[in-house]
């Protein structure tokens, strides 16, 4: 089984200033409960119970958001707001967290790589947390692909069709489809002018990785905007072995932009009063 998820959660999230100037983006909630924990819900509902978080400067925020808050429990002990923080308690109670730090933002190939040391020889899970994701018909994604892990023993990325202009902010992928909705990978470029992309197939924030992608990360060069990108190391990693790409079933928000973020709490909140009916 595989027991433990990567979560980079480093960057500065720009696209959001200034809230992100003293908050993390990854703690901007959607209702009332944070990106991360999100992420942290579907890597648990996966199988996953150890989470791995690649934090940086200022964001110490996601360190005590998994932690016990006394004062605060204490205050809210025998009221109806106790109730509102039996999710976190839950997820705390099921899963070990575990954090190190980014110190300089070179790409997502590089904060994966700076990961080793909290996963070791074995494949793992990654989320990015500011790709939400929701299934109200299944599985979750991260489930949905642990089991196409399960079947080939490779890395799996998670894939959607995107419109072809918008290929550029994507990594994208080509390969030929050997069951439903699943592609061997034979080829992969980041962020491709639409022109130029292999197909509108295109990678969003989930990864099963087996652990030899540790050491094709540090043979990979730096690629886009100089940074090491996983999409590049993938790539390598395909020409070696194999390499699988999914079409999820599901949603994904990229809560990334304003525009995503919004379709997120408008989907969620719709979720929420329908469970409440």
């Amino acid at each position: 089984m595989i027991k433990k998820c990567l979560f980079p959660a480093a960057g500065y999230g720009t696209r959001f200033l200034p809230v992100t100037k003293a908050t993390p983006k990854e703690m901007l909630p959607i209702l009332t409960k944070p990106l991360i924990q999100y992420g942290v819900e579907e890597a648990s509902d996966a199988g996953m119970d150890i989470m791995a978080i690649i934090t940086g400067r200022g964001k110490r925020a996601l360190v005590e958001h998994f932690d016990i808050s006394y004062e605060l429990e204490h205050q809210i002990k025998g009221t109806s707001k106790e109730e509102l923080l039996r999710t976190t308690r839950d997820i705390m109670d099921k899963c070990t967290f575990t954090f190190t730090r980014q110190t300089e933002m070179l790409g997502l190939g590089h904060a994966i790589l700076k990961g080793e040391p909290l996963i070791g020889n074995e494949p793992f899970g990654v989320i990015l947390a500011d790709d939400l994701c929701s299934n109200d018909e299944g599985e979750n994604v991260l489930a949905q692909m642990v089991k196409i892990y399960d079947r080939y023993k490779c890395c799996v990325v998670a894939i959607q069709e995107v419109p072809k202009e918008e290929t550029y902010k994507y990594g994208v992928i080509d390969g030929k489809e050997i069951e439903d909705d699943v592609f061997i990978v034979s080829n992969m470029v980041e962020k491709p002018d639409p022109a130029d992309a292999p197909s509108n197939l295109a990678i969003i924030g989930r990864y099963i990785l087996t652990p030899d992608i540790f050491r094709t990360i540090e043979e990979t060069k730096p690629g886009k905007n100089g940074e090491l990108q996983i999409t590049d190391a993938l790539m390598n990693h395909a020409k070696k072995g194999m390499v699988l790409a999914y079409k999820f079933k599901g949603k994904r928000f990229d809560c990334g932009s304003v525009d995503g973020f919004v379709q997120a709490t408008n989907h969620f909140y719709a979720k929420m009063k329908k469970e409440e009916k």
